[in-house]
């Protein structure tokens, strides 16, 4: 799970695509197949707290410059 933390969130579904596709062709022994699975997981929860940390800072966004609410948009409405 080396580096996961560091990868952006573009970088992370980048290798997480990439490792769906091996694991999809057949690409791989069982033994490199559970260790891909294994960081696809891991790409996947770091892209779920990127996406989660962005969604937070889009709220906050819709403050009005004198700090205002102005009303939210929910992340999914995007």
């Amino acid at each position: 799970m080396t580096g996961i933390e560091t990868l952006s969130f573009e970088e992370a579904m980048r290798e997480l695509e990439a490792t769906v596709g091996k694991l999809e062709h057949g690409e791989a022994t069982l033994e490199e197949s559970i260790a891909l699975y294994e960081r696809g997981a891991a790409l996947r929860a770091h892209c779920d707290k990127v996406l989660r940390a962005a969604e937070e800072r889009v709220e906050k966004i819709t403050l009005a410059a004198s700090g205002q609410p102005t009303g939210t948009t929910p992340a999914e409405g995007l």
